[in-house]
Parts: structure tokens; sequence; C-alpha cells
């Protein structure tokens, strides 16, 4: 059953470098082949790896509790994680430079079918893969995206991500501590449009649920689960995993509700079913699970 547990949590995401420097990057990638990129980045990551030893360690114990992995495998495991994820970083940059991406969507039809549809519905990603590149690329043209995001990162980020967004028809609504962010997304939902938020991390002081991630039990954020059924649309789980030659799988699932449950029992379903796709997802891409922090940290601490 649900638990319902308000408490901080120590994590914080925000993307590193200097407002010059990330403009540097993006006016580097208008004029560099990135996989030059990629190339030096594979001497790099020994030394990020080495100086960052607290996403070293929480990402080690990942392969070698979860996975099972032993030693050695588990470390190798660490360097492909951390160069993958460069490689998402470097992806990002360059969709701001205007590079473009192919993408391969499984469940294209389900996706199709919600944006045909007069009602609205929540999208929810997660910190694998590359969600983010799928909204600088793939256009909304019949309902807007509303992105749900959190403050925190730099006004120059925020700036690129703004004028990508802004042609794919994509609004971004921050969260703030006035909860003006709820009124704005029941509102978009009511005008039958889209909301697109994370389904697995836990910001802030939030109410989450418990639910079984890996064969032991781990948190997730409550609200999104909450929005879609008490608004009564429909739940889409969307992941963006990178792969061979830089194609991105794009997987499109719908996340079916027991309607003989009661409001809160169906919110904790949906959750866990959620978080069952979401292990599904890593156990087929182990190196892009991108949360460096301990996931499954006891819900009664």
């Amino acid at each position: 059953m649900a638990v319902e547990i308000e408490k901080p949590v120590e994590w914080k995401g925000r993307t590193d470098g200097l407002p010059w420097m990330i403009r540097s990057l993006v006016a580097l990638m208008k004029v560099v082949d990135r996989r030059a990129i990629y190339f030096l980045m594979a001497f790099i990551v020994p030394f990020y790896m080495l100086f960052n030893r607290q996403g070293y360690r929480t990402i080690y114990g990942f392969f070698r509790d979860r996975f099972k992995y032993g030693p050695l495998k588990s470390f190798c495991m660490v360097y492909a994680n951390h160069f993958r994820f460069g490689q998402v970083i470097v992806d990002r940059y360059a969709a701001f430079a205007g590079k473009k991406f192919r993408f391969e969507i499984d469940g294209e039809e389900l996706f199709t079918e919600m944006m045909n549809g007069g009602s609205g519905f929540v999208q929810l990603s997660s910190h694998i893969g590359n969600y983010e590149l799928v909204g600088y690329s793939l256009t909304s043209d019949k309902k807007k995206i509303n992105g749900l995001f959190y403050g925190g990162e730099s006004d120059v980020m925020m700036d690129f991500r703004r004028r990508m967004l802004d042609r794919q028809n994509v609004e971004l609504i921050e969260v703030d501590t006035a909860m003006s962010h709820v009124f704005r997304m029941n509102a978009a939902l009511d005008r039958g449009e889209i909301i697109s938020m994370t389904g697995d991390r836990m910001l802030g002081s939030e109410k989450f649920l418990v639910c079984p991630f890996f064969g032991q039990d781990a948190r997730f954020p409550m609200g999104p689960f909450t929005l879609a059924v008490r608004k009564n649309v429909p739940l889409l789980a969307v992941f963006s995993m990178r792969g061979r030659r830089g194609v991105y799988s794009v997987y499109v699932r719908k996340i079916e509700s027991d309607m003989s449950l009661s409001s809160k029992a169906r919110i904790h379903d949906v959750a866990c079913r959620f978080a069952l796709l979401l292990e599904e997802t890593v156990r087929r891409y182990p190196a892009q699970w991108f949360n460096y922090y301990d996931f499954w940290k006891s819900a009664d601490e």
C-alpha cells in the first residue's frame, strides 16, 4: 500500500560549467564533429571519476548491489556510465547548435492516439537516457506540451532551453514554493494540453510513494501520479535511450489504471507500474542510469 512521507532530500541537479564555457561549447559544436568530442571525452572520464568520489561510489554500488556484477565489471560499467552521460550532455549542446538526431519510436501510435484525442494527458520521463533531446527535436503540432522544471539551473542554460522548446510548442512551468505551478498544470490539462514531468526523482520537500524497484522499496514522487488520477487523464511513460551511432530509441508506454480501486490505491498502483517500466528499461540499458545518489535510501530514515 502507499506510504506517504514528507521529507527533504539531499540531491539537487544543476549543469556544471560557467556561462562563457557553455556558450563556447555550443559555438564549438557548430563547427566540430561531435564524434571528435566523444573521442577526447574518453580520456577525460577517468579524471572525472577520480574527483567525483560520491557519484563514483553511488553508481559503483548500483552495479554491485542491483546487477550483482563483480568488482572489475562494476568498475568498467561505471566508466561506461560516465562516458554515456558525457555523450548525452554533448548531444544536448549539439542540439543547441542546430545539429539533428535520428529517433526510432516504439509505441508512436500511443502518442498519436493521445495527441488526437480530446483529453489532455500526463507524460512521464525519468533520469535515464536523454529525454530532453526529444523535446528539442520532435514537434508537438496539435497540443501544447507544458514541461515542469525545478529552479537552480543557470540562466544561460535556461535561455538555450527556452529558445529550443519555443520552436517545438513546449512551454516551461517552474516549480515554486507558492505552488502556482499546480494551478497552471491543472489549467493546462483542462485545456486538453500535455503535462511533461519526471516520475523518478524527489527534489525539495515532497510527499512520495514507496514502490518495489530492483528488489527493494524505493521512493517515487507522489505528485505526477496524483495529478493523472485525480484529473482522470491518460498517463504515458516515455524513455529516450541512446543507441549505436547516435540513434535514439524512444519507448512510449501507456500506464493503465485499475478503475476498481479507490483513488488513493490507484495513485499507488500507477506509481508502481511506472517503477516496473522504469526498471525494465534500466535493465536493458544499465549504463544509462543517471541518478547519482542513494535512490534506495530507507523511506523511514
